[in-house]
């Protein structure tokens, strides 16, 4: 049986891919053709079966790489290494985030530094370091930012203030990279519970709070964010500088 030639399949590169939303969207692209650079940090093993999946079903049409997005001189390497997977690149997904309380008295420099290194700084630099590369193949980078920006979350000052740097970027970078590059963003609202509260016994009350607050009274899925993703990405040919929230009507108030 002949195999599929991939030699002119785009490249995307989806950061913090292993598992979760970041692997849901690994799977939409490369079932949409794509080869995918899927990068980790700690989920190596899951990233490696993602890939070891996706090139049975498609010969190197996926690659892992691994790196700490909060120390900077990683990021310059995994620019490097993802440009020697395949060549080039035409899109960029920074989906990688920290995410965990900081109640105001408690917060320190270490956690200003991760929340604002995992979820602003390693975006930031990762489009530098990719931008002649976009700008060549008329590229497109997608930003995962998050609904609460918009309206506050108590308990987690600084990790909305990183994704607010996000949604600032996704602005400043659609304007500064036109008109070869569309830079775009998803805000998902409650699509997994969050690995601090998700036993359904032990954290009913407040899983019953966020369902009271959805107008489609239901959380989203992985899915949902993945065909976001791609639709900005792919598909959405004259929209840049956006932010589509992907919430079940959750930020109407």
């Amino acid at each position: 049986m002949t195999q599929p030639d991939n030699s002119n399949a785009p490249v995307v590169l989806i950061t913090g891919a292993g598992r979760r939303i970041g692997a849901r969207i690994a799977m939409v692209f490369h079932q949409q053709g794509y080869r995918v650079i899927i990068h980790c940090k700690q989920s190596l093993h899951d990233a490696e079966a993602l890939a070891l999946g996706f090139n049975d079903n498609r010969p190197d049409s996926a690659r892992v790489l691994q790196a700490d997005l909060c120390d900077i001189s990683e990021i310059g390497q995994l620019a490097h290494d993802a440009l020697d997977c395949y060549g080039h690149l035409n899109v960029l997904v920074n989906n990688a985030s920290s995410f965990y309380r900081t109640d105001l008295g408690s917060i320190t420099a270490q956690n200003w530094d991760d929340l604002m290194a995992s979820n602003a700084q390693a975006p930031l630099f990762l489009c530098q370091a990719f931008a002649k590369t976009l700008r060549a193949n008329k590229g497109s980078i997608v930003n995962l930012t998050d609904m609460n920006i918009n309206k506050g979350m108590s308990g987690f000052s600084t990790y909305t203030m990183a994704k607010a740097a996000l949604q600032a970027m996704t602005r400043s970078l659609a304007r500064e990279l036109a008109p070869q590059v569309r830079v775009n963003a998803v805000s998902p609202g409650a699509i997994l519970w969050p690995e601090h509260a998700s036993d359904p016994v032990l954290h009913a009350a407040e899983q019953a709070d966020i369902l009271a607050g959805i107008p489609l009274a239901r959380l989203g899925t992985e899915n949902d964010i993945a065909r976001a993703v791609y639709f900005l990405a792919h598909d959405a040919h004259y929209i840049t500088g956006q932010t589509l929230r992907v919430d079940g009507g959750r930020a109407l108030g």
